[in-house]
């Protein structure tokens, strides 16, 4: 077991081992989604729980005692305790081990089940005292933790990386394009990023969408910031072209295009207290066909009526393709059904039935093909 340091606040920018009782959980993490400055530790370790895989981390943790190995970094900003800017996962993990009812008072406050697994009493000394290397701010730990999570080997989410180079944006001003770079990003990703976050706090502060009002258990934030570089997305909500390629400003969106977002919102996420369901169901090709349907104007009466993103879609179709397409669907149906014959055995007659009405469907559209490309043969001498 490490010796801890008897000291408050610990020597700057030194690793050295601390109490896991001087140490606080940070609300402001990244990983976190909707939480604020009143929400609980358990309620912290529910959704690392939840979202983060915790429950590996516990399992490794009982099978090996705590590997200190890298220290935490810590800040001196809260009166309980050292804030842990880096390793949160790791210090609610240890607190599930060090106190025994935690796990339950979760379950029963936040309705998360968490399954603890046994640890081998010569493990428990590890769980005692951990490594931290503590810096005056949070802005000196952001080069390191952007390049671990954003570009490293223990990448975050989009959200987190989003919601991460945010704040360092808006605490010192750092331009996107220096961050990017200090983190190693090369490919303008943070400048989209940052810029759908400002949009999405946009919308949450004036009541249009709630993070916790999606309908699915993760929020992909990709699909918004991939719809957002897209230009259909840029005219229906306003914006102007290639905005996602500068520094972002509060309140991209103005105040007459603030119910457009709030459709482009719900068509993505959903809606748990309107029981509605998201169109998007995967970023490819969904968010591709949804910025069709916002540039065609019949296709977005059929979305708005229907809600559906098939109806929706097809309206943008010409009738020729719309023919091709299913004449090739057609066709594919029909080998199906051919190379599953063997499946038939004979006694359902209302099947024949079936399959004759195919066939002279068929060949009506077969005869009416023929017949036009001799119009359009004729019609060419």
């Amino acid at each position: 077991m490490t010796e801890a340091v008897d000291l408050r606040v610990p020597p700057l920018r030194e690793v050295v081992a601390v109490s896991v009782d001087s140490l606080v959980l940070d609300w402001r993490n990244p990983r976190l989604i909707g939480l604020d400055p009143v929400a609980s530790a358990s309620a912290i370790v529910a959704q690392l729980y939840r979202d983060e895989d915790l429950s590996e981390l516990l399992q490794s943790i009982a099978a090996n005692g705590y590997l200190d190995i890298e220290p935490l970094v810590v800040v001196d900003e809260d009166a309980d305790g050292l804030t842990v800017l880096e390793g949160n996962r790791r210090l609610a993990a240890l607190r599930l081990f060090r106190d025994p009812e935690l796990a339950g008072r979760i379950r029963e406050e936040c309705g998360v089940r968490i399954v603890m697994p046994e640890m081998p009493v010569e493990h428990r000394p590890t769980l005692e005292n951990v490594s931290v290397y503590r810096v005056a701010r949070r802005e000196d730990s952001w080069s390191f933790i952007g390049f671990k999570h954003i570009n490293g080997a223990a990448r975050w989410e989009s959200y987190a990386k989003a919601k991460f180079a945010a704040e360092w944006h808006r605490s010192d001003g750092t331009p996107l394009a220096e961050i990017a770079e200090r983190i190693g990003d090369k490919h303008d990703t943070i400048k989209r990023m940052v810029n759908a976050i400002y949009v999405l706090e946009q919308a949450q502060q004036e009541d249009l969408f709630s993070i916790e009002d999606r309908v699915t258990p993760r929020f992909s934030f990709s699909h918004l910031y991939t719809a957002l570089s897209r230009a259909p997305y840029m005219d229906f909500l306003g914006l102007e072209a290639a905005w996602s390629r500068f520094d972002p400003r509060p309140d991209p969106i103005s105040g007459d295009r603030l119910e457009r977002l709030t459709e482009v919102l719900r068509w993505i996420y959903g809606s748990k207290s309107e029981e509605v369901e998201p169109i998007i169901q995967s970023q490819n090709p969904d968010i591709k066909r949804l910025a069709q349907v916002l540039g065609n104007r019949e296709a977005l009466v059929v979305l708005r009526e229907t809600g559906s993103l098939t109806n929706a879609h097809a309206s943008t179709l010409s009738v020729e393709r719309k023919f091709s397409g299913a004449l090739l669907r057609a066709r594919d149906e029909i080998r199906d059904a051919s190379n599953n014959l063997r499946g038939f055995d004979g006694k359902d007659g209302t099947l024949v039935d079936i399959a004759e009405d195919v066939s002279e469907t068929a060949q009506t559209v077969h005869q009416r093909l023929m017949k036009k490309v001799r119009d359009a043969e004729t019609v060419g001498e």
